[in-house]
């Protein structure tokens, strides 16, 4: 069976949209699942829904990448998008036609094409996602590198040469996972421009042509197909072979920081696609982390010791996700500053997310280092609503009384990297965290709920404050550990309902 290509494809029988020639309107740094699923998508999507005719020019960040695969497809590729939605489950199928080629830019005759993508007339953005790691200051790299070493010193000999070209400015859309992305970018980039002695003009340049801009991407890409059944039952369906498959879940948002001309200028908006220019991509991070990534710490710990595996199982048990809807609903929206209505959609939508058909997403995965996951996922709500309401939030309050239980049930021993503890249903597992957390929780292994409690609660390392001097708390969190100690943890999310 041939490799996907624009002749495979044809003749495979595929009636989809395609695009085969448009001019390169986007040069894209990185190459992986997650920028193919989310970025190479939304563009994708455009070209279908409003014509918007353009093309992603691809640029793999390192030295080993996917630029001869990518290429010998022809920049074609088979998106799944995959979940669940209004509980229905979903299985949506794509070849994505956006990508034009891919450039390793560590070939010196690849570097030089990338140049003159750079001065086109027809380029108009940026993308970016080179990891965590990608958006740092590099002073090793050298203007005359070639390529330089770190992103941001590429991108400024691009930018150089586009400035140099005489050309108009570009946006750019930094998607790596860190604060103020396409910020940081900015200062990076401005550093480059002063060590090299590069010029006042061309300063002045990146300031008032160039809008860099920092944005916030939320969609889960698992990417690979694990099972070769299933990937053999999909090329025998597709009728071609592609190692360049991705799969990403159904659900995905992309808020973009920028003034409101950029929401006209980019398709997504005429499209009708979920990108948002938005003037603070802040509040938004603060809304998932406290809503998405808060409602797996605060319920998957009292889940696991209740029986429970994956986070799918957990949104069939009545109580669960009842116990994990009046966190989101009754304790953590009402405290979030963004409108309500979009704050409960967004809530809503986390059910379908986590009752994902096609994902099993191991309990014990979210589990780790879940002290420091509580402090900054669940502890400003907590300590939100006191303020706002003058009481605790019993939800909340439980959740700080599941993860005592969780680290501290019948702990067997220490490990080097690990404590082991033993469930109620009796089989062994690994607490993983730092290891003063897990030296903490071993001297107190003995300890009963009205010990235990005032130890965790008053640990300002653990907290960065002593939470025994919010009223009433000691008290609350030792009938709730107790609770769960005597009846489980499945009676106790109930007790709150």
């Amino acid at each position: 069976m041939d490799k996907l290509n624009y002749k495979v494809l044809k003749e495979s029988g595929y009636d989809g949209y395609i695009l085969e020639k448009a001019p390169v309107k986007v040069l894209q740094f990185g190459e992986g699942n997650f920028l193919r699923a989310f970025v190479d998508y939304w563009f994708d999507m455009s070209n279908e829904l409003v014509g918007w005719n353009g093309k992603v020019a691809l640029v793999q960040p390192i030295a080993p990448g996917l630029a001869d695969l990518i290429n010998e497809q022809e920049g074609l590729y088979t998106l799944y998008l995959r979940g669940s939605e209004n509980g229905e489950k979903i299985n949506r199928k794509r070849v994505i036609s956006v990508c034009d080629a891919c450039y390793n830019p560590y070939v010196a005759s690849d570097w030089e094409k990338i140049k003159e993508i750079a001065k086109s007339d027809d380029l108009e953005y940026i993308a970016s996602n080179t990891t965590e790691a990608g958006i740092v200051y590099d002073p090793e790299s050298t203007f005359d590198q070639v390529p330089p070493n770190s992103f941001p010193a590429k991108l400024t000999v691009l930018l150089y040469e586009r400035f140099k070209a005489g050309k108009k400015g570009v946006v750019i859309l930094s998607c790596e996972l860190i604060d103020a992305n396409g910020k940081e970018l900015k200062k990076c980039v401005e550093k480059h421009i002063a060590d090299w002695k590069l010029g006042d003009d061309f300063a002045a340049w990146i300031e008032n042509e160039n809008l860099f801009c920092s944005t916030l991407v939320d969609r889960i890409v698992p990417g690979r197909i694990r099972d070769p059944q299933e990937v053999a039952e999909l090329e025998k369906e597709h009728g071609y072979v592609d190692p360049l498959l991705d799969v990403g879940e159904v659900f995905g948002v992309w808020y973009i920081e920028g003034p409101e001309w950029l929401a006209e200028k980019l398709p997504f908006k005429k499209a009708g696609l979920n990108v948002h220019v938005v003037p603070d991509v802040v509040p938004y991070k603060k809304r998932k982390v406290r809503i998405l990534n808060g409602a797996h710490t605060g319920f998957v710990l009292g889940a696991y010791l209740a029986g429970q595996d994956i986070v799918r199982d957990c949104m069939h048990d009545d109580t669960i996700r009842g116990f994990m809807n009046k966190m989101l609903f009754d304790e953590v929206i009402p405290v979030l500053p963004l409108d309500k209505a979009d704050c409960e959609a967004f809530a809503a939508a986390v059910t379908d997310r986590f009752n994902n058909p096609f994902v099993d997403h191991q309990l014990m995965s979210i589990s780790l280092n879940s002290t420091s996951k509580w402090r900054a996922r669940n502890m400003p709500s907590f300590l939100e609503y006191i303020e706002k309401f003058g009481k605790l939030p019993a939800a909340l309050t439980m959740s700080l009384a599941a993860y005592i239980a969780f680290y501290s049930n019948d702990v067997v021993r220490r490990e080097d990297n690990a404590l082991i503890n033993r469930r109620p249903a009796g089989n062994e597992y690994a607490v993983s965290d730092d290891a003063w957390v897990l030296d903490f929780y071993y001297a107190h292994k003995d300890d009963d709920a009205a010990t235990i409690v005032p130890a965790v609660l008053s640990n300002e390392e653990m907290w960065g404050q002593d939470l025994t001097k919010v009223e009433g708390l000691v008290e609350a969190v030792t009938a709730d550990l107790e609770l769960i100690r005597k009846e489980g943890a499945l009676a106790a999310y109930k007790s709150v309902l």
